[in-house]
């Protein structure tokens, strides 16, 4: 297994890097999208936010959860942290989830406000995923494609639903990109 992770941490010296700045950068525009997510679903019936949908990962308001839940786990997993699993029984209006994303944004944005390049490499084993091993700096883009990925099906959902979606445009969100 030690030269498996040495041979894995080899390769990833091989590749191009996405610097902090950008990886803080696009944390903040998934926080800001999701708020703007949160903010549209209030005026949506709990019903429609609980119903079992084709696709996804199941309701609008289990989507929403799903997002933090896997965000909070996965950046717990690289500070080497225990996860800590919620029920969501326990998050089943958008109040609760918007209550959740402010108290795990605290920590998360704790954590990721301290992160270093120099960590990039550093590898990281999770419970949930038996015998892998993943670099700090690809759990961290994992982390964030996998909510882009996700508000994306959000959106199928909303315009179903007669709405308008929250744009996932970039530009103009002022998140400090030269230009």
């Amino acid at each position: 297994m030690l030269e498996k992770v040495k041979r894995y941490k080899r390769n990833l010296d091989k590749q191009v890097k996405v610097g902090l700045d950008d990886l803080i950068k696009m944390f903040r525009y998934n926080w800001m999208v999701r708020n703007e997510w949160l903010e549209l679903c209030k005026q949506i019936p709990i019903g429609e936010l609980m119903r079992k949908r084709n696709g996804g990962a199941d309701s609008i308001l289990y989507t929403l959860f799903h997002i933090l839940d896997v965000e909070y786990s996965w950046l717990r997993g690289v500070q080497g942290k225990p996860d800590s699993p919620v029920p969501f029984e326990n998050y089943q209006t958008i109040e609760k989830i918007n209550d959740l994303t402010e108290a795990w944004n605290k920590e998360n944005q704790s954590f990721l406000f301290t992160w270093s390049d120099e960590f990039e490499n550093d590898v990281v084993t999770v419970p949930w995923i038996e015998g892998s091993f993943f670099a700090q700096g690809e759990v961290l883009r994992h982390v964030i494609a996998h909510e882009i990925h996700h508000v994306g099906q959000l959106s199928i959902w909303i315009r179903e639903l007669g709405l308008e979606p929250v744009s996932a445009n970039v530009i103009g969100r002022d998140l400090g990109f030269p230009g």
